[in-house]
């Protein structure tokens, strides 16, 4: 999963100041969220235009979208089954039963879904995890006055991101593993499959427990304590960040303009 892996680029998604990148991600995720289909073709134009110009690539974004797919299917086909309203021939009136309005909020609603992993997908892919920390940091700052400690809760989301590939990568290390022991995840009874899927659970958990306490032992071996920091290099901004609030202000009215 590319979610909290960073490719290493020159373009100008990956030259933007980090908290402009972090704030644009929070904007374009709550108007996804509470906006209706013009709001979503909006947000998709927009998204379209920022991976051609992070020269990413179709294939390492597309990459994000891979270890989701159960997931979108399983979003689409609770919409379309369980929706109230008029049955799709020849589909009786059944109490389960696919209807024209599950079909449309199925739609709707899975394209919001992949709207929300490419745009935190294009933040993690062309930012520094050490830039991250730091944009989230500065925008967390004013909270210290509340005694919120930004920096520890900006390291926190920097870890989580990061660890998200790592985990999928154990899952798939533990289901070969299991595999080659006789599990079956993909064949055979709903209620077989379900108790293969269990069995990755505590081998996930006890390696999940193992790689923290390497992490604490790492970071406390490297003298890191809790507490305000000091960077080498401050965050900046330059015009281009500042085009891109703008940008995104626009975003805003013409989501306004459009419900």
């Amino acid at each position: 999963m590319h979610i909290g892996q960073y490719i290493p680029g020159d373009s100008l998604i990956h030259r933007l100041d980090p908290r402009v990148k972090i704030a644009s991600t929070i904007a374009l995720s709550i108007l996804i969220l509470r906006g209706g289909v013009p709001t979503a073709a909006l947000v998709s134009t927009f998204l379209i235009v920022l991976v051609a110009l992070s020269r990413l690539g179709i294939t390492a974004v597309a990459k994000a979208f891979r270890p989701v797919l159960a997931f979108f299917a399983l979003l689409f086909f609770v919409h379309l089954f369980f929706t109230e309203g008029t049955p799709i021939p020849p589909f009786p009136p059944w109490a389960v039963t696919p209807t024209y309005e599950g079909l449309y909020r199925g739609i709707i609603t899975t394209w919001q879904f992949a709207l929300l992993i490419l745009s935190a997908s294009l933040l993690t892919l062309a930012t520094l995890p050490t830039e991250l920390v730091s944009g989230i940091e500065r925008l967390l700052r004013p909270l210290q006055r509340l005694g919120v400690p930004s920096h520890d809760l900006a390291m926190m989301v920097s870890i989580a991101l990061r660890f998200v590939p790592t985990f999928l990568e154990e899952i798939d290390r533990i289901k070969t593993a299991q595999m080659a022991r006789g599990a079956s995840f993909g064949s055979g009874p709903v209620l077989r499959r379900a108790l293969a899927a269990l069995s990755l659970l505590l081998p996930l958990v006890l390696s999940a427990f193992r790689r923290a306490d390497e992490l604490v032992t790492a970071m406390e071996a490297r003298g890191y304590r809790r507490g305000p920091r000091t960077y080498m290099r401050g965050l900046t901004m330059r015009r281009a960040d500042y085009v891109a609030v703008m940008v995104m202000m626009g975003m805003i009215c013409l989501h306004f303009v459009s419900v």
